[in-house]
């Protein structure tokens, strides 16, 4: 069912594009695209996709059988077919990089081979199509995010935060690169939601020291992309420049509401903000029950350890 990738990488973008049918609902498109071209398992793409497994397995076996045949034609397509598909597509190039930014499961925090086969595919898309400025900028974002995959973790595999970072020993090179990649698609009209997300990522690796981080425009940022894409994990992200703009208790404010979303009810990233900002607060014993939750969900070694020492940290006597 599945061809073997051509050495210029036509064919397993023929494949993404053919799993990526508007017939089917986005979710489905993302799910069985990381199955069938990226070999990720259901339990990973559950993950992902900030769903129950059993519910991610019932999208593919709904799937296959509506989009995949012999006589399927495994091919980019063109013209209005290719745009019409090309959100999809660059969906599940982003995912495929999110999993191999911080990887759903296993003991260290990032995985190599996923974050570089999105790479690639990127850099196949971006030469494919040129001019598309959604194209440009998530390839941008994956630049700038690489250059700096070399610090999130110390010597030992313990995660570093943001502030803990060598900021000297990021690739400057692809940051610029990035940058410049993502002021061409903004000269080209409305930003969509990749050159937001790759330009909050910028002002991230631009910025001298942690300290000196350009937050309000971060936070501008968030808002124009929740306008564009009205996601619960884009409005929990936006949670953190909320809390460095206006301060803790606001943003604490913000994840109450995202509570009430059964979307994120097995999201480990929910509870895990939520403690941080109630460590900001000095509400400890809080703040402890909201890391023993995000534990309960965390399959990622590193960052189970991550949560275990700020667990620590805010219940001593465990």
């Amino acid at each position: 069912m599945r061809p073997a990738p051509s050495h210029d990488g036509q064919d397993e973008l023929g494949l993404i594009f053919t799993c990526c049918d508007p017939r089917l609902p986005v979710p489905t498109q993302l799910a069985l695209t990381l199955r069938l071209v990226c070999d990720v398992s259901v339990s990973d793409i559950s993950h992902v996709l900030v769903m129950p497994e059993d519910e991610a397995a019932a999208l593919l076996d709904r799937a296959e059988g509506t989009v995949l045949s012999a006589s399927t034609p495994y091919r980019v397509p063109k013209g209005a077919e290719l745009l019409d598909r090309l959100d999809a597509v660059l969906g599940v190039v982003h995912l495929l990089y999110t999993m191999g930014h911080s990887a759903p499961s296993g003991a260290e925090l990032m995985a190599a081979e996923p974050a570089e086969h999105a790479l690639w595919l990127a850099q196949l898309l971006a030469d494919l199509m040129p001019d598309e400025p959604e194209v440009r900028a998530l390839l941008a974002l994956i630049l700038i995010m690489e250059a700096r995959s070399v610090t999130r973790t110390d010597g030992t595999g313990r995660l570093l935060t943001m502030a803990e970072q060598n900021r000297v020993a990021w690739d400057r090179a692809a940051i610029e690169e990035g940058r410049a990649l993502i002021a061409g698609a903004f000269r080209r009209g409305e930003p969509g939601r990749f050159t937001l997300q790759a330009a909050i990522a910028a002002v991230h690796a631009t910025a001298p020291s942690y300290d000196e981080t350009d937050w309000p425009t971060i936070l501008d940022l968030y808002d124009k992309l929740y306008r564009v894409s009205p996601t619960p994990v884009v409005a929990l992200n936006r949670t953190v420049a909320v809390s460095m703009v206006h301060g803790p208790a606001v943003a604490l404010d913000a994840v109450a509401e995202l509570e009430t979303d059964d979307t994120l009810a097995g999201y480990h990233y929910l509870p895990a903000v939520k403690a941080d900002l109630l460590r900001q607060l000095g509400r400890d014993v809080e703040a402890a029950t909201a890391y023993r939750a995000a534990l309960a969900l965390a399959e990622n070694e590193a960052e189970r350890a991550f949560l275990t020492a700020r667990l620590a940290e805010t219940a001593p006597a465990e």
